[in-house]
C-alpha cells in the first residue's frame, strides 16, 4: 500500500497480525535479544504518537511453523512477553481469520486497518496470508502491507528476511507428529517435577534452561533406546546441554555492555530441534501456570547464540590445563545450580557432574571465518566559523571533537567559487526572483494592451463569483490620512448635519414599512391559517426585509394570534386523538421572540394577552412567572388546547432547534451587517490592538469575519500596509480573492492593486498589491529569499487559515517555518485544534524571542543595516504601528446550529435511516480514559432522550428528580428556556454519567449509550427522501470519483447540472470547480458529490452532509471539518450529518474521538539549512537574517519545551553543515559556494536535487544531450533517456513488490520504471557513498551525545539491562574483544554482530543507531537505485511521467495502472492527474522551467 500517515487519536485503534510483524524481523542474522529490541522499537514508534493497536496470534497459524522450530520458539516468546512485559493487548483466542469469534470482534470493534504482511515463509503460509488479506477486504477492513512500509511521521524499520535455516536433517528420520507429541508430554511432566523441586518459583532464564535441556536430553536418550541412529552420543548431547547452561549463567550475570563486546565469530553451533520444540512447549505450559512464582522480566533475552558460540569455540579450541580461564565462584555455584537440576529431572537418565564442561571432543562449529574490517577515519567534525552556527548549536559543539586543519578530510575539501546570486551560473543574464519563475497571467504594472484586457476579465470574473460567496456589495476604501483641526471641526459639524438628515429618513422609512404591513396583514394571517409552514416562512422572508422595529413587533403579535388560531383549531379537529405538536412549536416559538427581542415595546395589555395565550397552552406555572399573579382562567378551554407534556419538556424535545442562541443586542460600530458575539469582538480587539491571536471556533461560526476587517483596516492606513493571507489550498486561495474583490474597491496609485496571487502554478501582483492571498510554501519562498527582504518589511498583518495544516502530513513544517519568521502580529484561524493551549503558549514564546530579537537589532544594528531599513520606511511610507507582542487565545466551542447524526444502510431496496444519539458512541472504557470529548454535543432533544433512558435504566437514581426537566433550577418556570440553559443541563447529564461510573455503575451506563438508537425504515429513494424531508441542499463525500469518465463529455456535466446534481474534486479544472460552487451556492445545484476537497473552508452553504463511502482517509480529523458544512448560521436552524454504508463501530469512533494534538513535525531538511545560511549570508539586513535563521532553528514545535528533542535538531543541524561543507556547498565561514542555488532552488525535491547537481559536475548531460549531426535538435532518443533520468529523480513513487506479477498484460504503458543509464546509476551510486560516509562520521562524532541509560533499556517494555553487581570472571573478560569498535552501535545491536563500520552501510543504520539521538536513516539525503520490502523483493519505481511523456494519455496511465493492484489509493484518476500536472509544470514547460535551461545548457 502507498505510504501515508496517520494522526493517531484515542479511538482509531488498529490491528497488527503478530505472524506478519514477526516476519518483519526474522532474520538468520539477528540475535534473539536484538530481535525482541527491533520489535519494541517499531510497536514504541507507533507509542509515542499516540497511536492505539492491538496483536493478533490466529491459532492455526503455529502450526505453520513446526518445520522452524526455532521461529515457533520465537513466536511463543513475544506472546508471552508482550503480554507479561507490556501493556499491549494481545488477542490469541482466534483459530483464524475464518473463526466466528473474529468476525465477532471484526463487527464489534471495526479496526482503523490491519497490518499485514504478503508473503510468508512457505508457499503455504503465503496463501494463508493472502485468504487473510482478501478477508479482511471482503469485511471492508483497510489493509496495510507490512512490506515495504514508509511514513513520514512514523519510523518503520526493514530487514533481508532469511526464510531456511540448516534445521533439516532431523525431519527426514523422525516422525514430526510424534516428535510434537513427545515433546509436548515430556513438558507437561517435567514442568511438575520443577515445581517440587523449585517450590519457590524462579527467574524464565532459569526455568526455561533446565526444562530444555532435562527434556531434550530424555527425549533424546529414549530415541537411541529405540534403535534410531543420531548424530550425537548421549556425551555429547549432554556436553552442548552444559554448555547452554553455562550460556544462561553468563546471562544471568554478564552484563549486556560487557556482551556487545563479545567476540564476533561467523560460526554455526548445531543444535538439535527437539531442544528448539521443547523450549517452545516450556514456554506455553508455563504461560498457564498460576499457581508457581515466575519472574518473567527477561523473557526476551532466554538464549544467545553469540554467546554460545563463543564458549563452544573456547572449549573447542582453546581450552586446555595451561590455558585454562576461571568462571568465578558465583559463575560456578550458579552453573551447578543448573546442571544439578537438570540431572534431577532426566531420572532415570545419567548424563555426568557439571564439570568438566566438555567431555567428549565432539565439535559443534563450523570453520570460523575470517572478517575484515576497514580502518575507520579520524573522528570530528570540519570546524565551521559562524556566528549563527555559534548562536544556535555552540552549546552542543563545545563537546565534540573537531578535526585538525591538516587532517585529510579538511586538505581535501573542493574550493569552489562564492555563490553569486545575481546572475546565472552559465550567463550573464541576471537571476530573476524566485517567485518571478511562476508564470504570471495578468499584471497591474503591465502596458501591454492584450495583457491588461485579460486583467479586467479576470477581475469581472472574480467580481462575479465573489458576489455568489455574499451578499454585500464592494465598500470603496479611503485610505485615512492626517487632516487639520479645522477640517476636523468641520467633519463633525457636517456629522451632526447627516444624524439629523438621518432621523428624519428613518422616520419617513418607517411609516412607510407600516402601510406596507397594514396591506399585508389581512393576507398573511389568512395564508398562515390556510398552511402554517408556508404562511410561517412568508411572514419570516418579510420579517427580513424590515427595518423598523415597531414594524416588526406588529408583524410578530398578528403572527402569535394567527398560529394560536391555528392551534385552536387543529386541537378542535383531533379532540381526544394525538395532536400534532409542531403547530403549538409556532406558538411558543413566537413568544420566545416578543419577551426576548421586543422587550421594550411590551405593554401590559401586551403581556397580559401572552399570559392568556400560555395558559391556553397548559402552562399555568409560566403564565404565574410572566404576571406574577394566578388571574381567573376558563379550565374547559385550557382542557381543551393544553399540550399534554411539561413546558420545559416540551421546549426541550418540541421546541429543540428553534431555542434561541445567546446574542447581544448592542451594534458595534465596527460592524455594519450584523451584531457580532462577545467573542468575536475580542478578535476585532485583538486588531485594533495590533496583537496575534489563536482563533478556535466551529466551521460557520463566523470566525473569518475578523480576516476582512484585519484587511480594511491596513487598506485604510496607508496604500504600502501588506495583508498576507495564507490558505492551505487553490481552491480557497480563489474563494478568498473572489471575496476581496466583492468586499473592497480602492483607489491606488498606477501600478498599485487591491489584491494579489501566489501560488504554484500562477501569480499577480505578487510585490504591487496590499493584499496578497497566497499557499504556505509560496509565502515561504518570500520570507526566505535575501532579495525579498524589503517586501518583508512593508507586512503589517499575515493571517493563517485552517492552521490546524500544522499538523499535517505533508508541508506541515512550512506552516511552522511561517510562524516562527514573520515579525508581524498575525491570526491563526481553525476549527479543529485538540490543544490550542499549547499551540498559544509556543506561538507567545516565538513572539517573546522577536522581542527580544528586535531590541537587540535596534540596539546594535551597523549603519548600514540602519539605512536599510530607514530606506525601507522612507520608501514605503507604512505608517508605524504601536508593536505588540501578545498573543490572545479566542476559544469558542459553542457551534450556532446543533448537528443531528443518521446511520443509512440498505435493506432490499429500501433505506433504513437510525437517529444515532451521540452518546451511543461512547463507552466504560472510553469515559473512563479520555473522558466525554467537549465537542460531542447534543441537541435539546438528545439532551430529553439522555434523561429519559438514565431514569428507566436507574430507577433509584438519587438526582432524577433534581435533574427532571421541570424541577431542573436553570429550567424551573422559565417561559423562555435558550440553548445556553440546555448546555448547563447537557453538562449535568454528562456529569452524572461519569459519576455513575465512579459509582460502581458501570453496567448501567453500558446499557445507557446501547439505547439510544431511534429507526426510521423504509425509504424507498435516498436523496428523494432527503427531498421531502427538506434536507436538501446536501454534500456527499465519497472517496474516489471518476473524472476521466466526464473530462471528454462535457455535455454529461451539463445534463447533470440540468437535474440538479454535481460534483466537485481535486482534478477538475480551477473553473470546472468554481463553476458548480457558484451553481450550489445560487440553489441551481442541490446534491454533489465531492472529496476532501471541500472540507478545507469552502464555503457552500448546505443542510445536509452525507457520507457516502468509507476511506482509510476518513478519520476524527476529516469528518470534523467535513460535517462542519452542515448548518450554515444564518440560513439553517440544524445540520445533518448522514452516514451511508459505513459500519456503525466506525461511525462511534468518528464521533467521539478528539481530533488529534498538534505536535509538530520534524522541521528541517539539509536544503531548509542551506537556504538559513544563504539568507543569513546574502541578506542585505544581516541582523534580521539571521534573527529569521536563529527563529526557524530554535523554535520549532516538535522541540517546545522538549529539550531532549531540541537537542537532536542541534544535531541534525551539525550533520547537514558537515554535508553540505564536504560536498561544496557551503565553505568553512558558512558562505554559500558553488551550486548551492540550484540545490536551493529545488528544495523540495531533497534529496534529488543534490543528485542532480552531482550529474552537472561530472558533465552526464553534457554528454547525453548532444544535438543531431547538423542540427539544433535533440533526436527522440536522448529526449526520452532525459525524461527517463528525470523520473528516475523527481516525482518517485514505488510500487509494492507484489505488483511485479502483472508484469506482461500492460499495452499503453510501461508502468515499471527502467533503470537509470548506466553512467548516471555509477553517479548516484558514489554519491550515495560519499553521504554514507559522511553520516556514519557524523553519528560517530555525536555518539556521546546520545542517553545510555535509555540505550541499556528495552523501549517498550522498559526492561533493564544495566549493569548489576557483577564480580566479573576470567573467562568473560577472555570472551571480551577490547578492540571491537561499538562507540556508535546500540548495545542491543552488538549482540548480532554490529559494529561502528557498519554504519557505513545505509541499509544497516536503522536497527543499529543509538536510538536516544534521535536520528535515522531517513534524516539522511540518500537516493536509492533499488529499495527492497522486508522480505528482501525489489520495489519498482511507477513510470508514470514516462508513460504520460510517451503517449500523453491520461486515461492510459490511468488503465494500466489499475490493472497492477485495484485498491492501490493513490493510482486513482485525481491523484495520477494532479501528480503529471505537477511534473509538466516543473520539468516538461522549458518557458516556466529554470531546471530545464540548466540542464539543456
Amino acid at each position: 500500500v502507498p505510504s501515508f500517515s496517520w494522526n493517531f487519536v484515542e479511538s482509531e485503534f488498529f490491528v497488527i497480525d503478530g505472524d506478519s510483524l514477526l516476519l518483519m524481523f526474522l532474520d538468520k542474522e539477528t540475535q534473539y535479544l536484538n530481535f525482541f529490541y527491533q520489535i519494541e522499537c517499531f510497536l514504541q514508534d507507533f507509542t509515542e504518537k499516540g497511536a492505539k493497536y492491538v496483536i493478533a496470534f490466529f491459532k492455526d497459524a503455529e502450526q505453520m511453523y513446526f518445520p522452524y522450530p526455532h521461529f515457533l520458539f520465537l513466536r511463543t516468546a513475544l506472546i508471552e512477553h508482550l503480554r507479561h512485559n507490556t501493556s499491549t493487548t494481545v488477542h490469541t483466542e482466534f483459530s483464524s481469520c475464518l473463526s466466528s469469534k473474529w468476525e465477532i470482534f471484526l463487527k464489534k470493534s471495526y479496526p482503523y486497518f490491519i497490518i499485514l504482511s504478503d508473503i510468508g515463509l512457505t508457499s503455504l503460509q503465503t496463501d494463508y496470508l493472502s485468504i487473510l488479506i482478501a478477508h479482511s477486504l471482503s469485511k471492508k477492513i483497510n489493509v496495510v502491507l507490512a512490506s515495504g512500509q514508509e511514513y513520514d511521521i512514523l519510523r518503520v524499520y526493514g530487514y533481508h528476511v532469511q526464510s531456511v535455516y540448516k534445521h533439516r536433517l532431523f525431519f527426514q528420520k523422525v516422525s514430526y507428529t510424534t516428535l510434537l507429541f513427545v515433546c509436548n508430554n515430556g513438558v507437561r511432566q517435567t514442568v511438575h517435577l520443577l515445581k517440587q523441586l523449585w517450590p519457590e518459583g524462579s527467574d524464565i532464564r532459569r526455568v526455561v534452561c533446565v526444562l530444555a535441556c532435562a527434556v531434550g536430553l530424555k527425549i533424546y536418550s529414549n530415541m537411541l533406546e529405540n534403535g534410531r541412529s543420531k548424530p550425537l552420543s548421549p556425551e555429547a548431547a549432554a556436553d552442548l546441554c552444559r554448555m547452554q547452561c553455562l550460556t544462561v549463567t553468563f546471562l544471568l550475570h554478564m552484563p549486556l555492555s560487557q556482551r556487545a563486546q563479545i567476540r564476533i565469530m561467523k560460526s554455526y553451533a548445531s543444535i538439535p530441534l527437539h531442544e528448539k520444540l521443547c523450549t517452545h512447549f516450556a514456554l506455553t505450559q508455563l504461560s498457564d501456570t498460576n499457581d508457581w512464582k515466575l519472574d518473567l522480566t527477561y523473557l526476551p533475552d532466554l538464549n544467545d547464540d553469540s554467546l554460545l558460540i563463543n564458549l563452544a569455540h573456547y572449549y573447542e579450541v582453546k581450552y586446555t590445563e595451561e590455558f585454562k580461564k576461571e568462571l568465578g565462584k558465583e559463575m560456578e555455584n550458579e552453573y551447578q545450580c543448573l546442571w544439578d537440576t537438570v540431572t534431577k529431572l532426566a531420572m532415570k537418565y545419567s548424563f555426568g557432574d557439571a564439570f568438566p564442561i566438555r567431555k567428549t571432543s565432539q565439535l559443534f562449529l563450523e570453520q570460523e571465518q575470517t572478517l575484515f574490517r576497514e580502518e575507520i577515519p579520524n573522528i570530528g567534525l570540519i570546524s565551521v566559523k559562524s556566528d549563527l552556527v555559534e548562536d544556535y548549536a555552540g552549546d552542543v559543539l563545545k563537546d565534540l571533537p573537531v578535526l585538525e586543519s591538516n587532517d585529510p578530510a579538511v586538505t581535501s575539501l573542493i574550493k569552489y567559487k562564492e555563490f553569486d546570486e545575481l546572475c546565472h551560473w552559465h550567463s550573464g543574464r541576471p537571476l530573476t526572483e524566485e517567485y518571478e519563475r511562476v508564470q504570471c497571467n495578468a499584471d497591474a504594472k503591465s502596458r501591454d494592451p492584450k495583457e491588461r484586457r485579460q486583467i479586467q476579465k479576470l477581475q469581472t470574473f472574480r467580481h462575479f463569483y465573489g458576489s455568489t460567496l455574499e451578499d454585500s456589495t464592494s465598500k470603496l476604501i479611503v485610505r485615512q490620512d492626517d487632516v487639520s483641526g479645522n477640517a476636523n471641526a468641520a467633519v463633525k459639524k457636517t456629522q451632526k448635519k447627516h444624524v439629523s438628515i438621518f432621523k428624519r429618513l428613518k422616520s419617513k422609512e418607517e411609516k412607510k414599512e407600516h402601510e406596507q404591513w397594514k396591506a399585508l396583514c389581512i393576507p398573511t394571517e389568512k395564508e398562515i391559517k390556510a398552511n402554517l409552514t408556508v404562511g410561517i416562512n412568508k411572514l419570516e422572508k418579510f420579517l427580513k426585509t424590515l427595518k423598523s422595529k415597531s414594524v416588526k413587533f406588529s408583524v410578530e403579535m398578528t403572527g402569535l394570534s394567527a398560529c394560536l388560531e391555528v392551534w385552536k383549531e387543529h386541537c378542535r379537529e383531533q379532540g381526544n386523538k394525538s395532536k400534532d405538536l409542531r403547530k403549538a412549536v409556532q406558538v411558543m416559538r413566537r413568544i420566545h421572540i416578543l419577551l426576548e427581542k421586543y422587550q421594550d415595546l411590551l405593554e401590559k395589555q401586551h403581556l397580559q394577552k401572552l399570559t392568556r395565550y400560555l395558559r391556553l397552552l397548559g402552562f399555568e406555572n409560566l403564565a404565574c412567572s410572566l404576571s406574577d399573579s394566578t388571574g381567573e382562567s376558563n379550565n374547559q378551554n385550557i382542557s381543551n388546547y393544553a399540550i399534554e407534556v411539561g413546558p420545559a419538556r416540551f421546549q426541550l424535545q418540541y421546541m429543540d432547534y428553534y431555542l434561541l442562541r445567546e446574542e447581544r443586542n448592542d451594534p458595534d460600530p465596527r460592524v455594519q451587517h450584523f451584531i457580532p458575539d462577545t467573542w468575536q469582538r475580542e478578535l476585532l480587539d485583538a486588531v485594533d490592538n495590533n496583537e496575534s491571536a489563536v482563533i478556535v471556533a466551529p466551521t460557520s461560526s463566523g470566525k473569518t469575519y475578523a480576516s476582512y476587517y484585519c484587511m480594511e483596516k491596513v487598506l485604510k492606513t496607508s496604500n504600502e500596509g501588506v495583508v498576507v493571507y495564507v490558505a492551505p489550498t487553490k481552491a480557497l486561495v480563489n474563494q478568498v480573492v473572489g471575496t476581496i474583490y466583492n468586499r473592497f474597491t480602492k483607489k491606488l496609485p498606477d501600478g498599485l492593486v487591491v489584491c494579489g496571487v501566489f501560488t504554484r502554478d500562477y501569480r499577480n501582483d505578487v510585490m504591487n498589491s496590499q493584499i496578497l492571498v497566497t499557499v504556505p510554501q509560496c509565502l515561504e519562498i518570500l520570507m526566505l529569499s535575501p532579495r525579498s527582504q524589503k517586501w518583508t518589511k512593508r507586512i503589517q498583518y499575515v493571517i493563517f487559515d485552517e492552521v490546524h495544516c500544522l499538523g499535517g502530513e505533508i508541508g506541515a513544517e512550512v506552516w511552522e517555518h511561517l510562524l516562527v519568521t514573520i515579525r508581524c502580529p498575525f491570526l491563526a484561524l481553525s476549527a479543529t485544534v485538540s490543544n490550542p493551549g499549547h499551540l498559544t503558549e509556543w506561538l507567545q514564546s516565538v513572539k517573546r524571542y522577536w522581542q527580544r530579537a528586535e531590541n537587540k537589532i535596534e540596539g546594535s544594528s551597523t549603519n548600514s543595516e540602519k539605512n536599510f531599513t530607514r530606506n525601507c520606511r522612507v520608501k514605503s511610507k507604512v505608517q508605524e504601528q504601536k508593536k505588540s507582542y501578545r498573543v490572545r487565545l479566542v476559544l469558542y466551542e459553542e457551534r450556532y446550529n446543533d448537528l443531528e447524526k443518521y446511520v443509512c444502510s440498505l435493506k432490499g431496496s429500501d433505506f433504513i435511516i437510525e437517529h444515532c444519539h451521540p452518546c451511543a458512541a461512547l463507552t466504560v472504557n472510553h469515559i473512563e480514559n479520555y473522558g466525554i470529548p467537549s465537542d460531542l454535543s447534543l441537541s435539546p432533544r438528545e439532551s430529553i432522550q439522555l434523561y429519559d433512558i438514565m431514569v428507566k435504566v436507574w430507577q433509584q437514581w438519587p438526582r432524577a428528580q433534581e435533574l427532571d426537566p421541570e424541577e431542573f433550577v436553570c429550567f424551573k418556570n422559565k417561559v423562555v428556556i435558550k440553548k445556553a440553559d440546555v448546555r448547563k443541563y447537557e453538562q449535568e447529564l454528562k456529569k452524572e454519567l461519569r459519576k455513575w461510573i465512579v459509582l460502581g455503575q458501570r453496567q448501567k451506563v453500558t446499557v445507557v449509550t446501547g439505547l439510544a438508537l431511534k429507526t426510521w425504515k423504509r425509504f424507498a429513494s435516498f436523496v428523494d427522501k432527503l427531498h421531502e424531508m427538506d434536507k436538501l441542499p446536501a454534500i456527499f463525500f465519497v472517496k474516489i470519483f471518476h473524472r476521466l469518465r466526464f473530462e471528454r463529455r462535457g455535455y454529461l456535466q451539463q445534463m447533470m447540472a440540468l437535474r440538479g446534481i454535481g460534483y466537485h474534486h481535486g482534478s477538475m479544472a480551477t473553473k470546472e470547480r468554481q463553476v458548480v460552487e457558484m451553481l450550489f451556492r445560487l440553489g441551481y445545484i442541490k446534491v454533489v458529490t465531492a472529496t476532501s476537497t471541500l472540507a478545507l473552508g469552502i464555503n457552500m452553504p448546505c443542510k445536509s452532509v452525507v457520507f457516502a463511502e468509507d476511506s482509510v482517509f476518513l478519520d476524527a480529523l476529516n469528518y470534523r471539518q467535513m460535517s462542519g458544512r452542515a448548518g450554515r448560521r444564518g440560513q439553517d436552524m440544524i445540520g445533518n450529518v448522514f452516514f451511508y454504508d459505513i459500519p456503525l463501530p466506525k461511525v462511534e469512533r468518528l464521533i467521539k474521538s478528539n481530533v488529534p494534538q498538534l505536535k509538530g513535525q520534524f522541521p528541517l531538511t539539509v536544503s531548509l539549512i542551506l537556504r538559513l545560511m544563504l539568507l543569513a549570508a546574502k541578506a542585505d539586513d544581516k541582523a534580521d537574517a539571521r534573527a529569521k535563521a536563529l527563529s526557524v532553528l530554535k523554535h520549532s514545535l516538535m522541540s517546545f519545551r522538549k529539550e531532549r528533542n531540541a537537542e537532536i535538531l542541534k544535531i541534525y543541524f551539525m550533520f547537514s553543515l558537515q554535508f553540505l561543507i564536504k560536498e561544496g556547498y557551503l565553505d568553512q565561514e558558512g558562505n554559500p559556494i558553488g551550486f548551492a542555488g540550484l540545490v536551493t532552488h529545488l528544495y523540495y525535491y531533497e534529496p534529488s536535487n543534490f543528485v542532480l547537481v552531482s550529474f552537472l559536475v561530472k558533465g552526464l548531460f553534457h554528454k547525453l544531450c548532444q544535438p543531431i549531426k547538423g542540427s539544433t535538435v535533440f533526436s527522440e532518443d536522448v529526449l526520452e533517456k532525459l525524461v527517463l533520468i528525470l523520473a528516475n529523480l523527481f516525482g518517485r513513487k514505488y510500487l509494492p513488490a507484489c505488483s511485479m506479477k502483472y508484469k506482461c498484460i500492460f499495452c499503453q504503458s510501461k508502468v515499471f520504471l527502467e533503470d537509470l543509464p548506466e553512467d548516471f546509476a555509477d553517479a548516484v551510486n558514489e554519491y550515495n557513498t560519499k553521504v554514507e560516509e559522511n553520516f556514519a562520521h557524523f553519528l560517530l562524532t555525536t555518539a556521546k551525545l546520545a542517553d545510555m541509560e535509555q540505550e541499556y533499556r528495552l523501549p517498550l517494555s522498559k526492561t533493564d539491562f544495566t549493569s548489576k553487581n557483577w564480580h566479573g570472571s576470567e573467562l568473560a573478560s577472555y570472551l571480551m574483544d577490547n578492540t571491537k569498535s561499538i562507540s556508535a552501535i546500540s548495545p542491543f545491536a552488538c549482540l548480532s554482530g554490529v559494529v561502528d563500520n557498519d554504519l557505513f552501510h545505509g541499509e544497516v543504520i536503522n536497527k543499529a543507531v543509538l536510538r536516544s539521538l534521535g536520528i535515522n536513516v531517513t534524516n539522511c539525503p540518500l537516493l536509492y537505485l533499488n529499495k527492497y520490502d522486508n522480505q528482501g523483493r525489489r520495489r519498482p519505481l511507477n513510470a508514470y511521467a514516462l508513460d504520460f511523456y510517451k503517449h500523453g494519455s491520461l486515461i492510459a496511465l490511468t488503465t494500466d495502472n489499475w490493472y497492477i493492484l485495484p485498491f492501490l489509493i493513490w493510482l486513482n484518476n485525481s491523484i495520477v492527474y494532479n501528480m503529471v500536472h505537477k511534473y509538466i509544470f516543473l520539468f516538461l514547460k522549458p518557458s516556466h522551467s529554470r531546471t530545464w535551461g540548466w540542464i539543456s545548457c
